[in-house]
């Protein structure tokens, strides 16, 4: 799940509760006590029970698939690729570019980046998170 939609997620159960909240004040300032804890109890029941669906399904569900390569010498990441060089006679003499976005002598962290689509075509290079550089075809120097 990417950041953007954990952020809404996250803000939407915020604003179901702070309407749970604002309904059961009102039906305490409305009605007695005794209504209000009533409703309190199935409120809270049923709150509970969608929580336990929702993390049996996130149980259920497991890590997103790897991505998969596709093409001749294409190469797919689900994270950040500092270098790629695909193809023949490729000479590389400097030490690989950091990664745009990245901490040098980091791992990605799972999950944190969106599932990348497979790479089309031959030599394609695609990653889920920044690329620092990509060599591709014969005969390159860098």
């Amino acid at each position: 799940m990417s950041s953007t939609a954990a952020r809404a997620w996250t803000v939407l159960a915020g604003g179901v509760c702070a309407v749970v909240a604002v309904t059961l004040v009102t039906v305490v300032t409305v009605t007695d006590l005794d209504t209000a804890d009533r409703t309190a109890g199935v409120v809270g029941a049923v709150l509970s029970a969608l929580g336990l669906l929702t993390a049996v399904y996130g149980l259920v569900r497991g890590p997103a698939a790897a991505p998969e390569r596709s093409g001749a010498r294409s190469v797919t990441a689900a994270g950040s690729i500092g270098r790629a060089v695909t193809g023949d006679r490729n000479r590389v003499g400097t030490p690989a570019p950091p990664v745009p976005g990245a901490a040098p002598d980091t791992a990605p962290v799972p999950g944190t980046a969106p599932a990348p689509r497979p790479a089309a075509g031959e030599r394609a290079v695609e990653a889920g998170g920044g690329i620092g550089e990509a060599i591709t075809g014969d005969g390159n120097r860098a």
